[in-house]
C-alpha cells in the first residue's frame, strides 16, 4: 500500500476481531486493515484459565506486553510469571506459549514484524516434544 493510502491514525472500530477457543482478539493494525507494510498489532483477552499453547512464528519476531492480569509466559523451556507493564521478547521461530494462570481475564498487546511474510503465520508445535511435557494440552475443537 503506498504512504498516502496506507492509515495514520487508527481507532477500536478500526479492529478486526477474531474469536478463538482460547481468547478474544482485536487485530488494530495490519496490511489489510491499515497498509501496514511490517507490523502486526493485537489485542489479546484471555479467560482464568486459557492457553495458547506452544507455537512459532516463522520469520516473525514477537513482543508481548501484558496490560492486565497475569501471564505464565513461556520463551522456549525458560517461563517467568509477567504482570502489568512487562514484556516478552520472542524471537524469530522460538516456540512459545502463554497462559493466564489469575482469577481475572489476561489482556495483552502482541506486536510482530513482517506483516506480509511469505511463511505461515502460527505454527503449532504442542503436541511435539519437548513442548508437549511442560503443559497438558487443551483439547479445542478446530479453528
Amino acid at each position: 500500500m503506498s504512504e498516502s493510502a496506507a492509515k495514520k491514525y487508527l481507532t477500536a472500530a478500526d479492529a478486526k476481531h477474531i474469536s478463538l477457543p482460547w481468547c478474544q482478539v482485536e487485530e488494530f493494525v495490519n496490511v489489510e486493515n491499515a497498509g501496514a507494510e511490517d507490523l502486526i498489532l493485537c489485542r489479546a483477552t484471555f479467560p482464568s484459565g486459557e492457553a495458547h499453547l506452544f507455537h512459532y512464528h516463522p520469520g516473525r519476531e514477537e513482543i508481548i506486553y501484558v496490560l492486565e492480569g497475569q501471564a505464565e509466559q513461556w520463551v522456549g523451556e525458560e517461563k517467568k510469571l509477567l504482570g502489568p507493564g512487562e514484556m516478552a521478547l520472542i524471537p524469530s521461530g522460538m516456540p512459545h506459549m502463554t497462559y493466564n494462570p489469575g482469577p481475572s481475564p489476561l489482556k495483552f498487546l502482541a506486536i510482530l514484524n513482517n506483516a506480509r511474510g511469505d511463511e505461515p503465520m502460527v505454527i503449532d508445535c504442542f503436541r511435539e516434544e519437548p513442548w508437549v511435557s511442560h503443559f497438558t494440552p487443551i483439547e479445542y475443537p478446530p479453528v
